[in-house]
């Protein structure tokens, strides 16, 4: 029986060589590092909510993670500076539901509140706020933090496409299986430090840490274009070609609608006016940055 820490590691760095296994290593979290003087870096945030429910309107949020990182321009992740967790208790009782699935009880969160001026102090001097499902994140906190609301976004779970580049899906856990490593999260500022080393992997389709294609595409400017009072009957056709719908709960139109490249917004109103409304339309369109993209305001 093997004993010490050293005779593991080698042994897992023996198995890693061969092309018959695949090594996956327990996910230790990152410690603080300490800026070099000089050094050229930014500063991001990868953010985790836990809520009461679907609707950033009137759920609320019962648990905040955050790690603050520094990177270089090319992508890669040169240190963590700092990892922010906290509880808050809800106005009503946290149902069932809500804790099988995220492991937060009425017992956690009970006489706990959020510290607003500590949280909004920590984010301040990020230039981009990273989530697993920006959509969903950034709704909640812009609606606690307006901070928030004027920051840049990315969404490493939407912007990058994974299964392009060799990996079995956008879930965080197949993510970071693909990068090496397994952790068993308790905590939402646990999944940000996985996310850290799904980020900082280097892709093998580009050489580069996945962290540099996600600021790409989240850089780049995107367009929605809303198809507004189409036919029920027309519905498989905009899934095929990639629509989604939008039930207009959320203040937005009840329509059909889909994100694309400025260079690709003549031929979607072409596919509109040819395939869907079978006549001239000036269809309502959006333009998105990372300023804009996934949040309420828009």
């Amino acid at each position: 029986m093997l004993h010490d820490d050293f005779s593991l590691a080698a042994m897992a760095e023996a198995l890693a060589q061969s092309p018959d296994y695949r090594v996956l290593r327990r996910l230790v979290p990152r410690p603080p590092y300490t800026p070099t003087a000089g050094r050229e870096v930014r500063t991001g945030i990868l953010l985790d909510t836990e809520t009461t429910g679907l609707d950033y309107r009137t759920d609320e949020i019962i648990e905040l993670g955050m790690v603050k990182f520094d990177y270089a321009a090319d992508g890669r992740i040169v240190g963590v500076r700092d990892a922010f967790s906290a509880f808050n208790e809800p106005s009503a009782p946290i149902s069932a539901e809500v804790t099988a699935l995220t492991g937060i009880s009425d017992e956690m969160v009970t006489g706990h509140r959020f510290d607003d001026v500590a949280i909004e102090a920590f984010a301040e001097d990020a230039v981009i706020v990273i989530a697993h499902n920006s959509g969903f994140d950034r709704r909640f906190a812009e609606r606690y933090w307006p901070l928030f609301e004027h920051k840049a976004w990315g969404c490493s779970m939407s912007e990058i496409d994974w299964r392009k580049h060799g990996f079995a899906g956008a879930q965080l856990g197949y993510l970071l299986n693909g990068a090496g490593f397994f952790h068993q999260a308790h905590r939402a500022v646990d999944d940000c430090h996985a996310l850290l080393e799904v980020l900082d992997f280097v892709l093998p389709t580009t050489g580069a840490p996945a962290l540099a294609l996600l600021l790409e595409t989240a850089r780049r400017p995107t367009l929605r274009v809303w198809a507004e009072q189409t036919a029920f009957e027309l519905k498989d056709s905009l899934k095929r070609r990639g629509y989604r719908w939008n039930d207009g709960s959320d203040g937005r139109p009840k329509s059909w609608f889909i994100d694309v490249d400025e260079t690709a917004l003549d031929d979607e109103i072409a596919f509109l006016r040819t395939q869907i409304y079978m006549q001239h339309v000036e269809p309502t369109v959006q333009r998105l940055t990372a300023f804009t993209r996934f949040s309420s305001r828009i």
